[in-house]
């Protein structure tokens, strides 16, 4: 089935946000918009730099003892849904890591912080083909096992890394038992050793009224001490670090975090093209670099496993979940991403990440599902932001 997948990645197709027409409800837009750019402010987001994918690759050049530079956690056996054996055997069959870039500043270390960056990367074992989907941090998930929905981000500041991959678990049926974080100033030093990388920049990125891509590029030099030049003009650009971080965390721009989610896995295919040519002196530099800033569950033989096959590796899908959403205020909760539903998305994410086209959701995700669906009012009619899975989904056989 997986040779009717398309093997390129999705460009990301936006659909427009109902807008309501009435004064009142344009200023009540605005206000939450100016709440959360304040609150942008005081967040620094992060991006995972796809660390599986340098540690595979570095690994066949260096020594091992150059491992011993990580953050090596053992999480456990972590929890996971009650699945059918098909199921199981399926998921068995692929090598599902979970990534999160964490805001631990105010820590040092990663037991806390909130993941504003989390990915899924899964890895065929077979035809060795690598897809990463970006769970929007704002998506309203079950964060702990016992009904308390919250921004998924949560987990992580709450639990650590063992309760973020349970969440994802939980929520979504999957099976993750290992992870990779990496902090704010990784990605940077990543790109610098890799010595940039080109991205194009349009005029809306770099408008003082929209991305505002130099505001960031300031607040990126400030915060790591290195340096990034304006970027004055829209097109290609060779960026640095500092200029391709604050390219990640745009997110006032149309589409908003979605588009942001977009960002990030560009940069990260940018740097995965890069990382299979790189030199000898780039992959030392690298290394040193990186890998005190990682922190992984991986133990240096899966890591070597995971190198043996480096050279084989193809990035063919990039998706943003939840791919049918709405988004909405919900008391308390605050400003959320409601899935449209949950059930039907996890469906969605079987069929692209393990080619079923017969996957039930558990009795756990359903439950959840019903919930969310409960407290926000919203079913799959309610979705206004659909993400463009054409082509990447398995057609249906007889």
């Amino acid at each position: 089935m997986s040779e009717n997948r398309e093997r390129r990645s999705s460009d990301y197709d936006e659909t427009q946000v109902r807008r309501k027409s009435s004064s009142s409800s344009r200023k009540s837009s605005a206000k939450k918009k100016a709440l959360r750019k304040k609150k942008q402010r005081r967040r620094i987001i992060l991006l995972v730099v796809g660390i599986i994918l340098i540690i595979a690759l570095i690994i066949g050049l260096f020594a091992w003892s150059k491992l011993d530079k990580m953050d090596y956690q053992d999480i456990g056996e972590v929890e996971v849904n009650e699945l059918d054996e098909e199921t199981v055997e399926i998921l068995n069959n692929y090598t599902t890591i979970a990534l999160f870039g964490v805001d631990n500043r105010s820590n040092g270390n990663y037991d806390s912080g909130n993941s504003d960056s989390i990915l899924i990367c899964n890895i065929n074992n077979d035809t060795k083909e690598v897809q990463l989907v970006s769970v929007y941090r704002d998506t309203s998930l079950d964060v702990s096992g016992s009904g308390s929905y919250k921004k998924c981000n949560y987990a992580y500041n709450h639990g650590g890394a063992g309760e973020a991959v349970a969440m994802l678990n939980r929520n979504l049926d999957l099976n993750i038992q290992e992870y990779v974080a990496c902090d704010f100033n990784a990605l940077v030093d990543a790109i610098d050793a890799l010595d940039g990388i080109d991205l194009d920049i349009t005029s809306e990125e770099i408008s003082e009224n929209a991305g505002n891509l130099n505001a960031y590029i300031d607040e990126v030099a400030k915060i790591t001490g290195s340096k990034g030049e304006h970027i004055t003009s829209a097109g290609t650009h060779h960026c640095n670090g500092v200029q391709a971080t604050a390219y990640c965390r745009l997110r006032y721009t149309s589409g908003d975090d979605f588009k942001r989610t977009e960002r990030q896995r560009t940069v990260l295919s940018k740097m995965a093209e890069k990382l299979k040519t790189m030199s000898v002196s780039q992959a030392n530099n690298l290394v040193d670099a990186i890998l005190p800033k990682v922190s992984t569950s991986l133990s240096k033989t899966q890591i070597l496993d995971l190198a043996t096959d480096v050279a084989s590796y193809n990035l063919t899908t990039q998706a943003g979940f939840p791919f049918n959403s709405t988004t909405g205020t919900y008391g308390s909760k605050g400003s959320l991403v409601v899935p449209c539903t949950l059930e039907s998305n996890v469906l969605l994410l079987h069929q692209l990440l393990y080619d079923r086209t017969d996957y039930e959701p558990s009795e756990t995700v359903q439950r959840i599902s019903s919930d969310i669906k409960s407290f926000s009012g919203c079913s799959e009619s309610s979705a206004t932001i659909k993400y463009d899975l054409t082509g990447l989904l398995p057609t249906t056989t007889e």
